[in-house]
């Protein structure tokens, strides 16, 4: 029994235990280009916002599991840090860009588009990226998905955009952003449109998900790094800290419903 969720420890005994059920892992490139994909499979997406370090650690973990997975960096300065993106794709990971350039050039669509080349680019001297995912950007009123209504990012040589190119319908979709498994209440971009009425609330319920072979064949989980500890201190400051924000961010998502406004 696993005593506290959003530990290492957790997160080595969830992937176990997938291995375990049967549960073959793709990275998302591998994911999209594969034509013979295994009957149960797992895509297991990394969004680095910050902390690196924990990625890093994350990563270490699959590579003793002999498992790839997907690791999705900001170009920001508490996301990027090319040493461990380095090791990171060493290890076999993949590597994606984790945009938010509607977000930072203020809804300047042009500047945008010309940012988010520039990032990719810079990324794709680690890896030869083919796959990218949005990053929700809570506070801003800039939704960065809708750069793609007026830009097509297939034209850069991307053939994956989870949010676009993944059918929910048929792929469970799994995330810990905000520190509470596919919350809505505090998730203001972070969802989905899909069929599937599985309530999550930890890794532990995963897992005897897992074990009952109530999981559906295809499963894409999200995780965000920076929720994960190893000490009880870090653990306990991670979730104080992440336990303000989602307040604030509660008030975003309540703000977006009453006003009913499409976003930018």
């Amino acid at each position: 029994m696993i005593q506290r969720d959003f530990t290492f420890k957790a997160y080595k005994t969830l992937l176990q235990q997938l291995i375990q059920s049967g549960y073959s892992f793709y990275t998302l490139e591998e994911y999209t280009n594969s034509k013979s994909k295994a009957e149960k499979c797992i895509v297991m997406r990394h969004d680095v916002d910050r902390t690196p370090g924990n990625a890093l650690i994350m990563a270490k973990i699959e590579q003793d599991l002999n498992i790839k997975t997907s690791y999705y960096f900001r170009m920001v300065p508490e996301s990027y840090n090319e040493i461990i993106i380095s090791k990171i794709v060493a290890m076999g990971h993949e590597l994606g860009y984790h945009y938010e350039d509607l977000s930072l050039c203020q809804g300047d669509f042009s500047k945008a588009i010309l940012s988010f080349e520039k990032n990719l680019n810079k990324l794709r001297s680690f890896y030869n990226i083919k796959t990218i995912c949005m990053h929700g950007s809570p506070k801003s009123k800039y939704n960065n998905l809708l750069i793609w209504n007026t830009y097509d990012y297939k034209s850069s040589g991307i053939i994956n955009e989870p949010y676009y190119d993944i059918d929910f319908d048929k792929v469970l979709y799994i995330s810990d952003a905000s520190r509470a498994w596919n919350n809505n209440k505090f998730n203001r971009r972070d969802r989905v449109t899909t069929r599937f009425n599985i309530p999550v609330k930890s890794i532990q319920n995963i897992i005897e998900l897992s074990i009952e072979n109530n999981l559906p064949q295809q499963v894409m989980i999200n995780i965000h790094p920076h929720n994960w500890a190893s000490g009880i201190m870090e653990w306990t400051k991670i979730i104080l800290f992440q336990s303000l924000k989602n307040q604030i961010k509660r008030v975003l998502v309540f703000s977006d419903k009453m006003q009913n406004k499409p976003e930018i």
